[in-house]
């Protein structure tokens, strides 16, 4: 289980995150929701080290993480998957899939063939430059290249964003066989329906603060913390 415990994140002198706590577990799907702006994003960042928390843990099978840099949080077994995607413009679909090997992946358990398996338009273009990609094939590329570096915990910044509703439900479709496949996935959300459809576990953020923790079906019945922190 991943865990994250009494997280506080600063950008300078703006504090973010104030003693946020959540866990993911392997084999299932957790969801952080929030509206823009309330400390989402830099929860995974803080979690894999690109900013550093200022005080807090991050536990990954019993293994501080806290204060490694984000190659280490890497190699340790965690992928993340940036909003911004961050995939290599000037290099081919295989190219990018294969810089996502990293160094001591056990062979043989995620091959290019297999991931492309789960994204079939990418298969298609397997040769093609990532700047010649749509949004939603450069959303599953950049998946599909974490899932090159044998991960054991996922970390997805809002997968779903400016998608169309038939790749949104080929990317659930994939969240839900690799969790199969005995992964942890962490991802960052705004829509609540999203959240209800794939996760085991929510939680709410609010101005860097969780405010709730439980299941979907708790969430969808408790009308005042979706009101309140949720809807517009």
């Amino acid at each position: 289980m991943l865990e994250v415990r009494n997280l506080a994140t600063s950008y300078g002198k703006t504090q973010v995150l104030y003693g946020v706590s959540l866990t993911a577990a392997t084999g299932e799907v957790t969801c952080l929701l929030g509206r823009n702006g309330f400390g989402k994003s830099t929860t995974l960042k803080s979690i894999m080290g690109l900013v550093a928390p200022q005080s807090g843990s991050v536990r990954w099978k019993g293994r501080d993480l806290t204060g490694l840099l984000p190659y280490q949080v890497a190699r340790a077994g965690i992928g993340y998957v940036p909003q911004d995607r961050r995939i290599f413009p000037t290099l081919t679909v295989r190219e990018n899939l294969l810089m996502g090997v990293k160094p001591g992946s056990r062979e043989g358990k995620w091959s290019i063939e297999q991931v492309l398996g789960y994204f079939p338009p990418l298969a298609r273009r397997v040769s093609f430059k990532g700047r010649f990609l749509s949004g939603g094939e450069q959303q599953m590329l950049a998946i599909a290249r974490a899932l090159m570096g044998d991960p054991q915990v996922l970390l997805l910044d809002e997968p779903t964003e400016g998608l169309a509703p038939l790749i949104v439900d080929a990317l659930e479709g994939v969240i839900r066989d690799i969790t199969g496949r005995g992964l942890a996935v962490l991802f960052v959300e705004s829509k609540l329906s999203v959240a209800l459809r794939l996760a085991v576990r929510v939680s709410v953020i609010w101005k860097g603060r969780i405010v709730y923790d439980g299941s979907p079906t708790e969430l969808e019945q408790n009308r005042e913390v979706r009101q309140r922190y949720l809807e517009v």
